[in-house]
């Protein structure tokens, strides 16, 4: 019996960990964590599908992600998310203890409400279900709801994401406050370079330290309708894994 609560609460530590080196990950513009104002339009569709390699001290996580967007409005998409993570973590033996499943399933929409200027505002409410198994560390074990503010200023080669968000979480855990802050810059035709840096509140009651992180990274369209992209995150602090890996693919039709 008491094997198995080490094992659930080593589940239930790194599943916090999970949270924070892939949150939001699933519908910024890969591999930006900052998401940017820009809508599908009406009738037009994207299809994401993303991978992330994160390594913290050791433990590992890994998830492979597909988000479907769907341009309700012209200014109104509607976004579903699906990941499937694999986690490595070491219990306090030294034994390697392995998992994967479905996560938590997210349910987004984005408002872009406000356009001027090269100046876009726009809302995003989201609502994560609880469909991963928590005691196994793939989910969070309760459904929770978000909302994010995001900020776009564009300035021709260059465009700039800020973005805002609360995060509702268990009520053992601190609610979770997210800023970030991207780039974009066209180097070359089809080819973007991006990098981006935030943070956010530790869910962690016990500690004052927050993870913060920074991002590089490229975009290249392949086609007018098909990107791959590449990135790589690093912590600037003890709060945030140590590094993360990350690669995807959007396809619009």
């Amino acid at each position: 019996m008491k094997s198995r609560f080490l094992f659930q609460g080593l589940i239930i530590i790194f599943s916090v960990f999970a949270a924070f080196v892939c949150a939001g990950s699933a519908f910024a513009a890969h591999p930006l964590i900052t998401d940017d104002t820009g809508t599908q339009g009406k009738n037009r569709f994207q299809l994401e599908v993303n991978g992330e390699y994160a390594n913290d001290n050791g433990d590992s996580l890994a998830e492979i992600s597909a988000s479907f967007s769907a341009g309700l409005t012209e200014k109104i998409d509607f976004v579903l998310g699906l990941p499937y993570q694999f986690l490595r973590v070491k219990d306090e033996a030294g034994e390697r203890i392995t998992e994967d499943g479905i996560s938590d399933i997210s349910i987004e929409m984005k408002w872009r409400f406000y356009e001027k200027d090269g100046l876009c505002l726009a809302l995003k409410p989201g609502l994560t279900l609880d469909t991963g198994d928590d005691e196994r560390g793939l989910g969070d074990g309760e459904a929770s709801y978000s909302l994010f503010l995001i900020t776009t200023k564009e300035i021709e080669p260059l465009a700039f994401h800020f973005n805002l968000g609360y995060i509702k979480n268990r009520e053992e855990l601190r609610d979770i406050w997210h800023y970030s802050l991207a780039g974009e810059y066209e180097a070359f035709k089809d080819l973007k370079v991006v990098w981006d840096i935030g943070g956010e509140t530790n869910p962690d009651r016990e500690t004052n330290t927050h993870p913060v992180f920074l991002l590089g990274g490229i975009i290249y369209s392949i086609k007018e309708n098909l990107d791959v992209d590449f990135g790589l995150k690093t912590g600037l602090n003890r709060a945030e894994a140590d590094y993360t890996i990350m690669a995807g693919t959007a396809i619009r039709f």
